[in-house]
């Protein structure tokens, strides 16, 4: 890196706090520091995407000769969400203080700056998103142009079908402003219906109304067309 290029990364601390951007002497010598861990979130300027510290390949030498991060819901780099923040999410109304606070802990939370790509049309679907804050489009293309096929606020959801199989997205999920999601990943949402079910019910119940409501208005779409098309013939 030269001196005059931009400094490159991002990191996102255990307060829910980004630092920098710093340049890579800098955020090597964090992780020397054990400042910076191996599942550290870390938003690389370049690539314009977080990813985990150990998967960045300009950090991997690094962590190469430590320990596995630790698995599970109490990681460094993905402390517990705090109640208040998930309180926000509509489909998790129903829930008490008690069992948000649980839920956090099989989640991570997620900085998304503005323009970044959540997910990508095509790519496997491996979690599910709540918004906390900020504002999202959910897109693709046609004949080379974007179609907005909905905007998501805070409080929303996308991704819910991540958790029910590991097909391929249907779209992509773009930031349209700063903002914030928690993610929970298929094997952690498989460790909340083992080892909580009071958790997983609700949850289930909730994604289940929304994709019905989803397959409703999809089927009234077509409903519409096939007599506007039967009026026009």
């Amino acid at each position: 890196m030269n001196g005059n290029a931009p400094a490159g990364f991002v990191v996102w601390g255990v307060d829910l706090a980004p630092y920098g951007p710093v340049e890579l002497p800098t955020l090597v010598s964090w992780i020397k520091d054990e400042r910076v861990l191996a599942d550290t979130w870390v938003y690389t300027v370049k690539a314009g995407a977080w990813q985990k510290a150990a998967e960045i390949l300009e950090l991997q030498m690094f962590f190469s000769s430590k320990a596995p991060a630790r698995q599970g819901h109490n990681r460094s780099a993905a402390p517990a969400i705090s109640p208040k923040w998930l309180r926000r999410v509509k489909i998790l109304a129903t829930l008490s203080e008690a069992q948000l606070e649980r839920l956090g802990g099989f989640m991570e939370i997620q900085k998304v700056p503005q323009w970044a790509t959540v997910v990508r049309e095509g790519e496997s679907g491996d979690g599910m998103f709540f918004i906390l804050e900020g504002e999202f489009r959910v897109r693709t293309h046609v004949a080379g142009r974007e179609t907005v096929l909905a905007t998501l606020g805070t409080g929303e959801f996308f991704g819910d079908m991540g958790l029910l199989d590991r097909g391929p997205r249907s779209a992509d999920v773009v930031a349209n402003t700063d903002g914030m999601v928690a993610m929970i990943s298929r094997s952690s949402f498989e460790r909340v219906a083992a080892e909580a079910q009071d958790l997983a019910a609700p949850l289930a119940l909730a994604m289940g109304k929304t994709l019905s409501a989803r397959i409703r208005k999809a089927d009234k779409r077509l409903t519409d067309s096939l007599r506007l098309a039967c009026a026009v013939a």
